[in-house]
């Protein structure tokens, strides 16, 4: 194939620190976090000594500017993989110095617009998140497919960091709405076909729509659903039919903004609403969002409850990948998307009444990462969560010296080797302070 280099770029320094032409076709995007708030010209710097015997494809400074380090044809030296970097567009991202490593928005939204820029380039209409290192890697995509890829699956990194990691799976399903917005309002879903449906009708016809935005997002497809109905009456509500606004989504969230939206920013549909002011309701003219396609708002809502923040706090932490409705349902109150005392229990009846969880995505119950295993720790005071992070709280529990079984591994905040759930029900523990047995 003939490969070509981004247009986004705005500055060049090639890096001597390559291997050739590459000898696989592109189907990897491996984002990096570059551990230090740098330019895009910086980034570039690193790699330009043939001792330090590393670089990356790409660059993504602090403010937002692209730089081009190892043109496309070949193969960085990036990911601890040969295999890997062969078939992968390698992308280094300003970032903060210690874990989470988190990116700024200027940063993230370039690493979203220039993926997509990657993918139509490559030919590919859909970027895919797997999370887990076996499955992914032994996944083969289709001629049409791009996959993401992370260093941490190839050494003993922390890299990306949690805070991308956290969103890769929100990068992949925005990058995969935002490589054919013109065709959307064609070939997506309308609402106006939902006139006349009944309302049996209508869960059927978009039940199989949240399974998918589960897949992309990690937002449980029941829960979605139910806000579907209870937000747009089956779809039939006027924002519903004459703007595709099956949420409620205004133009401004309480000045709340996210990255990943695929909403263009401009399409609006301003109509009056009802506001309570503390003493009684007001009449006020709203602008919301106008969408080319219920798929289209399907994502944005998504996008959006896996990205507003509550200062520099996730509003809706631990919503991506919760498989139990009703803990779901009480995250999204809790954030703050609804005020009525009875919104979680509106949410579990529309459920329950329609039987909506058979929309969700299977979830593999299969030991991963070689569970279960033994573990021996060997120190007094090893602590005990309650969830896989130190972003969860201690339970107040030490494990003591001895060996222990884990049954579970998951990624998380305070641990580069992951964290194991212990068998005797007690919580989790970082692995970085144990040796498998």
């Amino acid at each position: 194939m003939a490969y070509t280099n981004s247009s986004l770029v705005s500055y060049t320094k090639l890096s001597p620190n390559h291997s050739g032409q590459r000898t696989h076709s592109i189907d990897r995007i491996t984002p990096h976090c570059v551990v230090g708030q740098l330019s895009c010209e910086s980034i570039c710097g690193c790699f330009t000594s043939p001792s330090r015997q590393a670089s990356c494809n790409y660059g993504i400074g602090k403010d937002g500017r692209i730089s081009l380090c190892v043109e496309e044809k070949n193969r960085s030296w990036c990911s601890s993989s040969a295999a890997n970097d062969q078939r992968a567009i390698t992308i280094e991202c300003a970032s903060g110095t210690t874990e989470p490593y988190e990116m700024n928005n200027k940063v993230y939204a370039k690493l979203i617009e220039l993926c997509t820029d990657i993918c139509k380039r490559n030919g590919k209409t859909k970027l895919l998140w797997i999370d887990n290192k076996n499955k992914a890697l032994n996944y083969a995509p289709a001629a049409d497919e791009m996959l993401i890829t992370v260093h941490r699956w190839f050494a003993n990194k922390s890299c990306p960091g949690n805070w991308l990691y956290a969103r890769l799976g929100n990068l992949a399903a925005t990058v995969t709405a935002a490589l054919s917005p013109a065709d959307m309002g064609k070939s997506g879903m309308q609402a106006s076909v939902f006139k006349g449906m009944t309302e049996s009708n209508i869960i059927k016809k978009v039940g199989s729509l949240f399974t998918a935005n589960q897949k992309r997002s990690g937002v449980l497809a029941s829960v979605s659903l139910a806000q579907f109905i209870l937000e747009s009456s089956y779809g039939k509500s006027e924002l519903a039919q004459n703007a595709n606004n099956c949420f409620g989504m205004k133009k401004s969230l309480s000045g709340n903004t996210w990255s990943g939206s695929v909403w263009n920013g401009k399409s609006v549909y301003t109509k009056k609403t009802q506001e309570w002011n503390g003493n009684q309701y007001i009449t006020i003219t709203s602008d919301f969002r106008k969408y080319t396609s219920v798929e289209q708002s399907i994502a944005d809502h998504s996008a959006y409850l896996l990205g507003a923040k509550n200062g520099s706090k996730l509003r809706y932490d631990g919503l991506k990948g919760c498989t139990d409705y009703k803990k779901a349902a009480q995250i999204i109150k809790d954030g703050g998307y609804a005020t009525s005392s009875t919104y979680v229990s509106n949410l579990c009846s529309i459920i329950e009444r329609w039987n909506l969880t058979k929309y969700d995505a299977a979830v593999s119950t299969a030991p991963a990462d070689g569970c279960p295993f033994l573990v021996r720790v060997s120190i007094n005071d090893l602590n005990i969560r309650k969830g896989a992070g130190t972003n969860y709280a201690r339970t107040g529990k030490y494990t003591g010296k001895g060996v222990f079984t884990i049954v579970e591994v998951k990624s998380g905040i305070g641990s580069s080797k992951g964290w194991g759930r212990l068998k005797s029900g007690a919580g989790w523990i970082a692995l970085d302070y144990v040796a498998r047995i």
